[in-house]
């Protein structure tokens, strides 16, 4: 397939009658264009269906008025919700954002980093706090701000923003003890840091109880069906199970729906609990007890936070913890 040729600026300034530097001017918001040329420098420019080109802005400017935001998950409602609360800020102040999609790679994380760099981004938003060494030296020789979020437990490379996972974890095992669950199991999926994390506060919450930690791992997807395969798997090789702790909300409801399928009750023979407080857990019956975790809000101040540093100002405070709540909705 033969590329098209997009319009130029000179083929802008052919049809007004203008120079090319006029169009140039004009088009990038310059006040010394008579109005009436304005208006048919933009009718000819929406007419044509121009599309600026900004590599010559790349190459001879030391800033693009770009984020890169690189994400582990294109499907994952976690990430969306966190989109959502940074274009929130970097809309209105002119930025726009360059993603990159890893797969929970740290190698592939690596390479689209490479890439983002390579445009020029101002600065970038990494959804991870665990690195390669060439990562870190990229981020170290690139020079522009750099913020983690969702994990304020691991000391940032620079800056964080998100809540303790660790925390979170023991505190809602520990909710579950307290409720009378003694045999509460942990499904995994993944296994990328944050799972291990909230690995690391089940465990903690178990062995202060006096009680015998079990994880299952899947280290597929996080879906529906994993957490419905994972709920088989507990029904035979730890059958006095009464408690779930999942690593997610996808996990927890397809363990909820495989318990109503085998007609366990819930929460009377298992309780169940998720992480993040999805939307479908608060509307189904009964209401999925979970972490309630404030992403939008991380979106936005960690695009607070970045576009601040851009300004000139100083870093300012290097870990902000959002915080986080315990729902134990109705299936405790």
């Amino acid at each position: 397939m033969v590329k098209k040729k997009r319009p130029t600026l000179q083929d802008i300034a052919d049809r007004v009658g203008a120079t090319k530097m006029t169009v140039s001017r004009c088009l990038r918001g310059g006040d010394n264009v008579s109005e009436p040329m304005r208006a048919r420098i933009f009718a000819e420019a929406e007419a044509l269906g121009y599309i600026p080109n900004r590599a010559p802005d790349l190459l001879s400017k030391s800033t693009s008025h770009a984020i890169g935001v690189l994400l582990p998950s294109l499907t994952n409602q976690v990430f969306a919700d966190v989109i959502k609360g940074i274009e929130s800020v970097t809309e209105p102040a002119g930025y726009h954002l360059m993603l990159a999609h890893y797969g929970y790679s740290r190698e592939v994380e690596e390479r689209s980093l490479a890439s983002l760099l390579s445009y020029n981004v101002d600065g970038v938003i990494m959804s991870e706090s665990q690195h390669t060494e060439r990562t870190l030296r990229m981020l170290g020789t690139a020079g522009v701000p750099t913020v983690e979020i969702m994990d304020t437990h691991t000391p940032p490379f620079e800056q964080a923003v998100g809540f303790d996972n660790v925390r979170a974890a023991y505190d809602m095992v520990r909710e579950m003890i307290r409720r009378g669950r003694r045999r509460v199991v942990y499904l995994a999926v993944r296994l990328d840091a944050r799972t291990l994390q909230r690995q690391e506060g089940y465990t903690r919450a178990m062995e202060e109880q006096g009680l015998t930690p079990v994880t299952l791992r899947s280290e597929q997807r996080s879906s529906f069906s994993v957490g419905a395969t994972l709920l088989a798997r507990i029904l035979t090789e730890a059958p006095d199970t009464d408690a779930i702790f999942c690593t997610n909300d996808d996990v927890a409801i397809g363990a909820f729906f495989e318990c109503q399928r085998r007609g366990i009750p819930v929460p009377g023979r298992m309780a169940i609990a998720g992480f993040h407080g999805h939307d479908v857990g608060r509307v189904m019956v009964p209401t999925l007890a979970s972490v309630i975790t404030p992403r939008e809000q991380v979106g936005q101040r960690a695009a607070q936070a970045l576009i601040t540093r851009l300004s000139g100002a100083a870093m300012g405070e290097r870990c902000i913890d959002l915080g986080y709540r315990i729902e134990p909705g109705g299936t405790l």
